[in-house]
């Protein structure tokens, strides 16, 4: 008992410590730039969108845009949940239990891909193809290969052995067992995590306009950097609207997958 307390307050004393550290580390000059008048000038302009700019068939407006930002998301998280799937199944070791070496393998792989974000790939991506929405798509997909695939691989090694195991004794092959016996309980729960991570895909690729990967990013930088309030305002009303719609619609697709 006493034990459990001293381990209490030191975790305590532990969170303390790093709160007061991080504290510490900010740079409190800035505040002297903090004014009431800027704030209310800020949340007056977001208060007012522009809705001139919602929609007016220029290809660059807010609707368009916020499409162009779904396509990005739903073509990243299509790539990124194919290419997961075989990625899982290397490195889930009870798939590979004559040979751990290659799950170690291809889970480091997979700790590699999630280790960076999408803005990080997005840079790489425009440089290597140039600006536009491919590089966001590669950014998207890129990133949730490591992701999925690290999920997946979670799944996959603890499934329920059983209908593997019956294959098995029944004389059936590693692919046999697989295709029959693995898979099938596990292709609803990948999907499952698959529109989880469209989801996400979108909140993600609505920010990789800022380096030119295509989407709303980059309007909406431009007129924070404008201080066209009115237009952020619109812009970000449009995010949230397409987030909860999307949002809405994937947890009513999960329920059916359940």
């Amino acid at each position: 008992m006493l034990k459990k307390r001293v381990s209490r307050w030191l975790l305590v004393a532990l969170v303390l410590g790093i709160v007061c550290y991080s504290a510490a580390g900010i740079n409190y000059a800035e505040m002297s730039d903090f004014s009431f008048s800027s704030i209310r000038s800020v949340f007056s302009g977001l208060l007012k969108p522009d809705w001139s700019y919602a929609y007016n068939g220029s290809g660059e407006d807010l609707i368009s845009l916020l499409l162009l930002t779904i396509g990005i998301a739903f073509l990243g998280t299509v790539i990124g949940t194919i290419l997961a799937v075989p990625l899982a199944l290397l490195s889930a070791h009870n798939l590979w239990k004559s040979n751990q070496f290659i799950s170690k393998i291809f889970k480091f792989v997979c700790n590699v891909l999630r280790a960076f974000p999408e803005l990080v790939y997005a840079i790489i991506f425009v440089k290597m193809v140039g600006p536009g929405p491919f590089a966001g798509v590669l950014a998207i997909g890129t990133h949730q290969i490591g992701m999925l695939g690290k999920l997946f691989t979670e799944e996959i090694e603890s499934m329920d052995e059983g209908p593997v195991e019956a294959m098995e004794a029944v004389g059936g092959n590693f692919w046999q067992t697989l295709a029959y016996g693995s898979l099938p309980q596990l292709f609803p729960i990948f999907l499952s995590f698959a529109l989880n991570h469209f989801e996400i895909g979108v909140r993600s690729a609505a920010t990789l306009g800022l380096v030119g990967a295509g989407g709303i990013g980059a309007p909406m930088i431009f007129a924070i950097q404008a201080r066209s309030w009115e237009r952020v305002g619109i812009i970000l009303l449009g995010i949230i609207v397409t987030v909860f719609v999307i949002d809405t619609l994937a947890s009513w697709l999960r329920k059916k997958l359940k």
